[in-house]
């Protein structure tokens, strides 16, 4: 690397000045989300995209970052403002390697929280949006990585360094969901056919996000109520 090169070159964050909102979706596109599940998560992404796009405040301060993890985990996306974002076109197919998607996400966004505080830019706790509608096909309960995992997620949401969210779509295993999601935010079930929604839940939280003040309790939405996207299961 040019030593040359200034350090906000080298990290590419826009609009430093303002306080940042980093949220990295971590998305399912193993083979059993084929079809009209695939269609609506790449519609849903779009959906997201415009909406915060046409928000002033929120497009200079949200970043997203794209992980789908469907027989490998890929970085669709690394950080990016929404302007610079581009929906990515997902294809389902492969296994499930959900707890090394969950590792990567984590670690970008402590790699991104590094770089906000080297710019001196200000930033809110991110989040972690996870959507899957299977169990993980490559650790399962008790073995290394899944005791790396559940420990990455409930230590970074007790420290408070993100907000895990955890979404499993028809048919994934909420009882597997609800021992990796953090003890106090229950794994949320889609309804069915209720992607839109959700994206649409998801934007609405982040222009609320990013038009508060940096430490301000933020109130979201019910996503459980009476004409929300969601439900909790009882395990």
């Amino acid at each position: 690397m040019d030593m040359e090169t200034s350090l906000e070159e080298q990290i590419e964050i826009a609009n430093p000045q303002h306080p940042h909102c980093a949220t990295v979706l971590l998305v399912d596109t193993s083979g059993s989300m084929a079809g009209d599940k695939i269609r609506q998560l790449n519609d849903g992404i779009r959906f997201f995209r415009e909406d915060v796009a046409g928000d002033d405040l929120a497009r200079k301060r949200v970043e997203v970052a794209v992980v789908s993890f469907g027989g490998s985990v890929d970085v669709v996306q690394d950080f990016s403002s929404i302007d610079d974002f581009t929906p990515p076109e997902m294809q389902a197919d492969g296994g499930t390697p959900m707890g090394a998607a969950i590792l990567q996400g984590i670690d970008m966004l402590r790699t991104r929280k590094q770089a906000y505080k080297e710019m001196g830019t200000d930033y809110y706790r991110p989040w972690v949006f996870l959507i899957t509608d299977g169990e993980p096909t490559d650790m399962k309960a008790g073995d290394e990585l899944w005791s790396k995992v559940v420990e990455a997620v409930h230590g970074g949401e007790r420290d408070r360094e993100f907000l895990f969210f955890a979404v499993g779509v028809e048919p994934a295993d909420m009882g597997v969901l609800a021992k990796i999601a953090p003890p106090e935010r229950s794994p949320l079930q889609l309804r069915p056919g209720r992607f839109a929604e959700m994206f649409a839940w998801l934007s609405k939280s982040q222009r609320q996000v990013s038009a508060s003040r940096v430490g301000d309790h933020v109130p979201l939405v019910d996503p459980t109520g009476p004409e929300g996207w969601a439900e909790i299961e009882t395990i």
